[in-house]
């Protein structure tokens, strides 16, 4: 009779045990994997039950954490706004596993791209889905709820919301995203079975046999996992143990990404010959790089944005450099004045105005505003090429026909064409007139000294020269030639680098060391390409290249890049 009774305890026990799916029996393919491979997980779980493998990365992370300024603002900010404390931890990297990923959220629309001050809150230019986690963890099913591993508490799962699917969030914690093009849309968090078709779950596999309740489940792990990293599996709530992603490539400590620097360097030399040519967009079209090809972020706690806008600083400060002494010393075509009273007002803009007004302003609103007057320039950019136009500026005219004329002569003559260099006729605060080719013409450096301020403001908040709005000032408000309108362009930069970068260094931000390095060297070398190369075009085509430049701005600004 005895033993009948502990039979019957123990057939309960193990129904019991079976009814809330807490049996589970597995293993881990391996001890260690390289960041970007699959990870591969088998066992057996309580016949009949679903299969939840939560997969947590060991090295928890809390708002309290961050060493940054600007993100201990934010997320004080963000914590009230959103349900979790500045002390509440998740692990940043985590996934859930499941062949039922509704228990724990919904697939739906999203609207994404466009300008925000046209827009409504919740449009956009395009569509797509994604997976919305619930909104709290009591909407969750109470037995999916105890297969969260790590998560357990309300704050938790509404921390856990927040750091995947806001930007700000991915930027700043995951630091990994769903892309549409080169957009994320939002982390992968909960994945299922690639047989659903949602781009989120590709390279995910679960096979699961729910009579015998034996699974085999693979994902391909973050191709950018810090190396070393840890983690925790825990089948059906049960812990069965842990793996290790190790190196896989030349990881940047800052950058928080595999990329080989010798890539870094190529594209610094491309980007600085572009901006050295035509003394504009070299600091965006660098974050575009490192936005697009180089993925550079930061370390968990540190928003993307204050890595890669101290790195971007290297090369609006180094390509000029580069270029400097053929334009100023072998040429002789900078126009001194101008270039000094631009660089004067930029670096009071980046260092002083720069952080309070990027401060106030709405950064979306702001780029967008950006992009306006971007656009505007590029139109006028163009007019300028007209014959109308033209003709009202003689001496542009009559400038272009002798250079033209010069690159003819030296094509049949068989040598380099020569460059005009600039004439000072007269220096003054509110008057410099000067001769370039013969022709004579007259700017106001005090004028240029107040735009430098503006510019300064931009080039502090974007991590940038701000040659793509002196630029197309100096050739539509001051009329000034392309081939003079690039070397006080590059002045200005070198300026407001320095000056934005002073106040990163005052704010406690630094770059990626390997990042800059590459991007100083690179640019340094297109800058020294670019000032040969500027003379083997004409000043039309370097006002089309310019224009389509600044387009191409006003895309980027106003998020209508999913071509990209």
């Amino acid at each position: 009779m005895k033993k009948v009774f502990t039979l019957f305890i123990m057939t309960a026990l193990v129904l019991l045990v079976a009814a809330s799916g807490s049996y589970a029996d597995g293993g881990i393919s391996a001890s260690s994997y390289k960041a970007g491979d699959v990870v591969e997980i088998k066992g057996k779980i309580a016949p009949g039950q679903d299969l939840y493998i939560a997969i947590a990365q060991q090295n928890m992370f809390a708002p309290k954490d961050t060493d940054g300024a600007f993100e201990i603002k934010r997320f004080k900010k963000d914590s009230k706004k959103n349900g979790f404390a500045l002390d509440t931890q998740i692990p940043p990297l985590y996934y859930m596993v499941t062949n039922v990923p509704e228990k724990f959220g919904k697939v739906d629309k999203k609207k994404f791209g466009g300008p925000s001050v046209l827009l409504k809150k919740g449009q956009g230019l395009y569509s797509t889905t994604m997976f919305y986690l619930k909104k709290k963890l009591s909407d969750v099913e109470a037995t999916a709820r105890g297969m969260l591993g790590p998560i357990k508490s309300d704050d938790q799962w509404n921390f856990f919301r927040y750091a995947n699917e806001s930007g700000y969030g991915i930027n700043t914690i995951v630091k990994e995203g769903n892309r549409k093009g080169k957009v994320v849309i939002f982390s992968r968090s909960v994945l299922s079975d690639q047989s659903n078709g949602n781009y989120w779950d590709e390279g995910t596999s679960i096979k699961l046999d729910k009579a015998t309740g034996e699974f085999t489940a693979s994902f391909n792990s973050f191709r950018h996992t810090p190396p070393s990293t840890k983690f925790d599996v825990y089948v059906n709530s049960a812990k069965i143990g842990d793996y290790t992603i190790e190196k896989n490539g030349f990881w940047l400590s800052k950058g928080y990404r595999y990329m080989n620097p010798l890539w870094i360097v190529i594209g610094a030399i491309l980007v600085g010959t572009y901006f050295s040519m035509i003394g504009a967009a070299g600091g965006m079209l660098m974050a575009a790089f490192q936005v697009m090809v180089v993925n550079t972020m930061g370390p968990v706690g540190v928003n993307a944005a204050n890595v890669l806008k101290p790195s971007n600083i290297a090369l609006t400060l180094f390509s000029p450099l580069g270029s400097f002494y053929r334009y100023a010393v072998v040429e002789k075509r900078v126009a001194w004045p101008v270039g000094l009273s631009f660089g004067v007002g930029i670096f009071i803009g980046s260092i002083w105005l720069g952080k309070y007004v990027s401060a106030i302003l709405p950064m979306k609103a702001y780029k967008e505003w950006l992009a306006i007057l971007v656009v505007i320039m590029g139109i006028k950019t163009l007019m300028e090429m007209t014959p109308a136009a033209m003709n009202k500026r003689k001496n542009i005219k009559a400038m272009t026909k002798k250079f033209n004329d010069e690159v003819a002569a030296a094509k049949k003559e068989g040598r380099s064409a020569q460059m005009g260099s600039i004439e000072p006729v007269k220096t003054g605060l509110m008057d410099y007139r000067f001769k370039f080719w013969g022709e004579e013409f007259t700017i106001n450096p005090l004028l240029f000294a107040i735009l430098g301020i503006v510019i300064g403001v931009v080039s502090r908040s974007f991590g940038i020269g701000g040659g793509f709005l002196l630029v197309p000032a100096m050739t539509t408000l001051a009329a000034l030639p392309m081939y003079v309108a690039v070397p006080i362009s590059l002045i200005g930069t070198c300026f407001s680098s320095i000056g934005s970068f002073i106040g990163y260094l005052m704010a406690g931000y630094l770059p990626d060391m390997t990042l800059a390095i590459s991007i100083i060297i690179g640019g340094f070398a297109g800058g020294m390409l670019g000032s040969r190369a500027q003379k083997m075009f004409s000043e039309m085509t370097l006002k089309v290249v310019l224009a389509v430049t600044l387009f191409f701005l006003f895309f980027r600004f106003f998020k209508i890049e999913i071509w990209i």
